[in-house]
């Protein structure tokens, strides 16, 4: 009879740490689930862009023949923008490129007084414009997922529920080349 007390107390904590346990547990699944739809919500937005960049570059090709290099590069950082569907972290790089790119054909633009009174390129460039601020609505929204996730992940204790479940640190969706933030002269 006198083993039954340290018995209940010995099993009350088992159950205790075993709860705690599956709330952090479930805590880390809602998170990374709020991560994959976040994710998601920034491709669509991504395709969204993919989408309406061979139409300004058409626009701006029948204005600017001469600006081949341009449209080749903006060409090739679309290309490599959506054939890398891998790693948020990694993706951010190729994304920085187009964007980067794609603000020279802007440039290119203001060379051109009548292709920037043209209706369509003008639609197509507020198009791009929102385009953007969903992008990066949507990018802040992923961020503030993986920062929730990643501390969490570092936080004690329940980073001993990550360390038994194999919780990765998630990749910010971010500008890694500070020379990417320049303004790109051409």
């Amino acid at each position: 009879m006198t083993w039954i007390v340290p018995l209940c107390i010995v099993g009350g904590v088992v159950l205790v740490v075993l709860v705690w346990y599956i709330v952090i547990y479930n805590r880390f699944v809602a998170i990374r689930k709020h991560l994959e739809e976040s994710w998601a919500d920034v491709d669509v937005e991504l395709k969204r862009r993919y989408d309406l960049i061979p139409n300004i570059v058409r626009t701006v090709k029948g204005y600017a023949a001469h600006e081949k290099d341009v449209f080749e590069s903006i060409t090739n950082a679309r290309a490599a923008a959506v054939a890398n569907t891998g790693d948020p972290a990694k993706q951010s790089g190729d994304e920085q490129r187009l964007v980067t790119q794609l603000g020279k054909i802007f440039v290119v633009a203001e060379a051109y007084p009548e292709l920037k009174a043209d209706r369509n390129f003008l639609n197509l460039q507020e198009e791009l414009s929102n385009t953007e601020d969903r992008i990066a609505a949507s990018r802040r929204f992923y961020n503030g997922n993986v920062r929730e996730l990643n501390t969490l992940r570092e936080s004690f204790p329940s980073s001993i529920v990550a360390g038994l479940a194999n919780v990765e640190e998630a990749g910010f969706f971010e500008v890694t080349d500070h020379a990417e933030r320049d303004v790109p002269a051409v």
